[in-house]
């Protein structure tokens, strides 16, 4: 019984992920390991479920047929095993958890290691991408989002916390080109952006009672927000950093502030997973501490 689920198992991988090398990485098995599994669950049926090509794969209609119910099958099979999980006080398992680069090391990881470690049979894999992953594409079990979140039906979420932002500047810079002492003395100034994907990361600061976008003369462009702290630590611009990572530079002496949290506009830390009845203890233990103490970390 244990190999016709795991050959079901395999089938249903491949289809979602659209190849064996992908479902064997999300199942922590080698690539043969899927093929076989699956060569014997068609052995098994007496049925062909792929059409192979050297290129690509897609089903058969004996495939397509046959996943829709495996499908309905596992997930049966899941709401099952999760009912009988939250009932559970240990969690176990593998928590699989996709975070920014820099927010993942220096907040979200030292939380899922103390985690790991009072949870002996927990297993925790932490990715550090500033990539926006597809929680369900990618067998993602939890994700932290930094700034809005899009309407989904898919996806739940939970508040960790806001992230405060300030701006800063080097002594050099700012004996260059002087101290803008207001949103509107922004203007002009030379800054290093965080862009990605063809899109710049908007500064948002308050002018009296609205919002200002501050039009200003970009110097450098960057995907990485240490990159950035570092530039702006040689004088090439104005940076807009998180006030947690902001305040060692600025008792170092690295950086002064140009422009403090009270002024610029902070973003909102938000925990999501795929929507479901019934939440893993796995995933809700990791929720729960990330709540209790990201705040912490970041300052509220």
């Amino acid at each position: 019984m244990d190999d016709k689920l795991t050959g079901i198992a395999a089938f249903v991988q491949a289809v979602d992920s659209g190849s064996f090398a992908v479902a064997a990485e999300r199942m922590n098995l080698t690539r043969s390991a899927v093929a076989k599994s699956v060569g014997r669950l068609e052995r098994r049926l007496g049925a062909r479920l792929f059409h192979r090509t050297t290129r690509r794969q897609s089903l058969t209609e004996d495939g397509q047929a046959y996943y829709e119910r495996c499908v309905r099958a596992l997930a049966e099979l899941d709401a099952a095993e999760a009912t009988l999980d939250s009932g559970r006080r240990e969690p176990r398992g593998r928590l699989r958890v996709s975070a920014p680069v820099l927010f993942g090391r220096h907040c979200v990881a030292p939380v899922l290691m103390t985690l790991a470690q009072q949870h002996p049979q927990l297993q925790v894999e932490i990715s550090f991408s500033d990539r926006v992953v597809d929680l369900l594409e990618e067998g993602i079990d939890l994700a932290i989002r930094i700034g809005p979140l899009p309407d989904s039906t898919l996806l739940a979420a939970r508040r960790l916390g806001t992230q405060r932002m300030g701006i800063g500047a080097s002594p050099a810079y700012l004996a260059r080109r002087g101290r803008p002492e207001s949103a509107e003395a922004l203007d002009g100034h030379a800054c290093i952006v965080y862009g990605r994907a063809g899109q710049d990361l908007r500064w948002r600061v308050r002018d009296g009672d609205g919002v200002r976008e501050p039009r200003m003369d970009v110097k450098l462009r960057m995907d990485d927000v240490q990159a950035i702290a570092d530039a702006a630590i040689a004088g090439v611009g104005l940076a807009w950093l998180p006030c947690w990572m902001l305040s060692r530079y600025l008792a170092s002496g690295e950086l002064e502030c140009v422009m403090g949290h009270e002024l610029v506009y902070p973003n909102d830390v938000h925990a999501v997973w795929p929507q479901s009845r019934y939440l893993p203890s796995k995933t809700r233990v990791a929720i729960d501490a990330l709540v209790e103490e990201i705040p912490k970390i970041i300052g509220k």
